[in-house]
This record gives C-alpha cells, structure tokens and sequence, in this order.
C-alpha cells in the first residue's frame, strides 16, 4: 500500500514538472510568436468583373425589386380562450404582375390557406386577396393594395422561341432565405408534369438552377432579365434541389393570368361537344377521340362536327374521330385538352378528323366553356 502511494506522488510531481518546463517555454517564447508591427496585407487589385458575372449583377438588380416574399395563413383556434387566430402556414415565392398591384404565385403555394401576407423586396409587408386560381396550370392571381411606386413589374418574355442551352436565372425565397439568386441553363423543353389537380401541364421548361423548397412560384428569367417561366416543382428524391427544376412556360401564363384578372377563373376554349372516353374510344378499336354528339348551336355544330348517329337502315353510324388539332396529332382526350389550353374564346382553329374513312379539317372558332 505504502509503495503504491509513493508512485502515485512521483507521478504527480513528473506531470507537475512537464507543466512547468512548457508554460516556461510559451512564456519565453511568446515574444517571439507575436509581431506588434503587424499590418494588414496591401490589397490586390482584382480588375474587371467577367462578362457573365456582370450579367448575373445586372439580372438581379433589375429583377430582385419585382420578386416578392408569400406567407399564407391558417386559422388556428386557441385551446384556452377559444379565439380565432391567423397563423403562418407556409411560404414561396411571387412576383409583381402590373402596377395595380396583381402578384402571381403557385397555386399549391396558397393552396387551402385562409389568407395570405405578401412582404415586397423593401421589406413592406400587405394583406392580400385573393382574385383567381387555375389549378389545372397550377397558378394564382392575388392582389394587394400597395402604392405604384413600390411596385415594378416584371418584363415579359416568350417560352416559344426558348432553346436548350440558354442561361436562365431564379429569383425567390428558398427555405425562407428571400431574394436569393441561383444560375442555370435550359436543360430540356416540352417536359410535362402533373398539376395539383392532376391534369398535365404542357411545355414545361426544365432547368438545372438550383430550385428548392421555398422557390415556388418565383420567377424563372432569361438573360435580358424577362420572365420565361413560373417555378413550380423539382424532380428530388431528398425534397432539395437535384439539379431538375420545372417551370410552367411564360406564354400558359401570359395567357391565363388575364382570364383570372377578368373573370377569376381559367375561361376554358372548347368545341362544344360530348366525346367518348379513352377506354371506349381503344375498345371500339378508335385511335383518337370519337365524338358522341354535339351540342345544339355550339361551335362544333356551326363547323359541321358530326356526332354518333343513326342512317336510313337504322343502323348506328361512329360520330367524327379528332385525329389532329392544327399540325398537332390528337390520340387521347388529354392530347385534345392540351392542345386546345394553347388558344383563346374565339381564335379559330383546324380540327383534323376522320369521317367515313376520309381525312379532312374543319375550321372550329373555339367557344367558352362553362
């Protein structure tokens, strides 16, 4: 026991002793480490900026004061004084329309939310309204009561003239980091994908900009600075950005947002008829859509669309089959949506059909749908 403790003291005392010699060391040499002339380094002069840093400077500038921050709002009850209260339910991203003040953002973004709080890039914050949605295109109009001098519309481009390849730039609020800027290119045109309603939005622009949660709805631009397209999903596994982001073109939204301005609703163009359904249409051994019949005085009636009827013998006789709008073939009841989704109430259009065996076109001036 006695030579047990003895070792622990020697111990002690080496480990005491080490301490001693290495703070003895620091002390002596500490001078040595530290210079009191020290200065900062002269300052390397870095030169011009390069031409795409000077473009991606010059996008966000311009555009930044158009995008706008979207919270939207729960009604949430209190458990112990059992009071209504608004609370925040999400956010995304929006931009500023027109000088009247019409935002437009994702329709999921607002999506059951019982209202909605916009902050502009000034950091102002206004309660909006609602004024119209079109979940088919997955878009929505709100409108707040800002002066017009706090706001500033975004320039419109076109998505049809769109190449791959091309730079583009997203402007929004990711995981609630407002006004943040990602750069990307074109990766793909023409894409489809399924809106929250589950129709299939056409046309859609596919990019490699890092979109994430919190992106929806903000703008995507090309490299003058104009809007090409809406943010409004991402291809992740993780739910982060993969590199595949989507955009619902800017000639859909150029084309909707009007209508929600006007009526509040998607005004949706159409012939006016009754069509069978795929199944039907596969079953009957019918490569296209079969028209059951026609209404009475609607524009398919006045272009000469016939239905299914019966002949002289009794006989019952297959109605028209759509094969084609304009140069675009025709093979389900979706492909005729879409394609019609592409043109306005009252623009006229060459329905493609087949008749008796025989091909031919018929110019249909598209009619309001109720």
């Amino acid at each position: 026991m006695t030579q047990t403790t003895g070792s622990g003291w020697r111990s002690w005392m080496v480990i005491f002793l080490v301490i001693g010699v290495v703070w003895l060391l620091v002390d002596r040499y500490r001078y040595v480490l530290y210079d009191p002339d020290a200065t900062p380094r002269a300052i390397t002069p870095r030169g011009d900026l390069a031409g795409d840093e000077k473009t991606n400077i010059e996008v966000f500038q311009h555009a930044s004061p158009s995008v706008v921050y979207i919270t939207s709002l729960a009604i949430q009850r209190d458990r112990f004084s059992m009071n209504l209260h608004e609370i925040p339910q999400g956010t995304g991203s929006g931009f500023i329309w027109n000088s009247q003040g019409h935002i437009i953002t994702n329709f999921h973004v607002i999506q059951n939310a019982s209202g909605a709080k916009v902050t502009l890039a000034d950091h102002s914050t206004w309660d909006a309204r609602l004024v119209g949605v079109a979940p088919d295109q997955d878009l929505a109009v709100l409108s707040i009561n800002a002066p017009r001098s706090r706001l500033k519309p975004l320039p419109i481009g076109r998505s049809a003239g769109l190449q791959v390849g091309q730079n583009v730039f997203a402007i929004g609020n990711p995981f609630g980091l407002d006004q943040t800027l990602t750069t990307g290119i074109i990766s793909a045109l023409g894409r489809e994908i399924n809106s929250v309603s589950g129709r299939t939005i056409p046309d859609v622009i596919q990019t490699d900009a890092a979109i994430n949660p919190g992106n929806s709805g903000g703008p995507l631009l090309d490299s003058a600075g104009r809007l090409i397209g809406v943010n409004t999903a991402i291809y992740s596994p993780s739910g982060s950005s993969a590199g595949i982001g989507f955009a619902v073109p800017v000639d859909t939204v150029n084309r909707v947002v009007p209508q929600l301005i006007r009526h509040g609703r998607v005004v949706r163009p159409g012939l006016g008829g009754r069509f069978a359904n795929d199944a039907t249409a596969q079953r009957m051994g019918i490569n296209g859509v079969l028209t059951v019949d026609v209404t009475e005085g609607s524009a398919a009636q006045a272009a000469g669309l016939q239905g299914m009827r019966r002949n002289r013998q009794g006989e019952l006789v297959f109605g028209d089959v759509i094969v084609g709008i304009e140069q675009e073939p025709v093979g389900s009841l979706d492909d005729l949506m879409r394609l019609l989704h592409r043109y306005n109430v009252g623009d006229t259009v060459r329905v493609v059909i087949v008749r008796d065996g025989q091909r031919m076109a018929l110019p249909v001036t598209l009619q309001a749908l109720n």
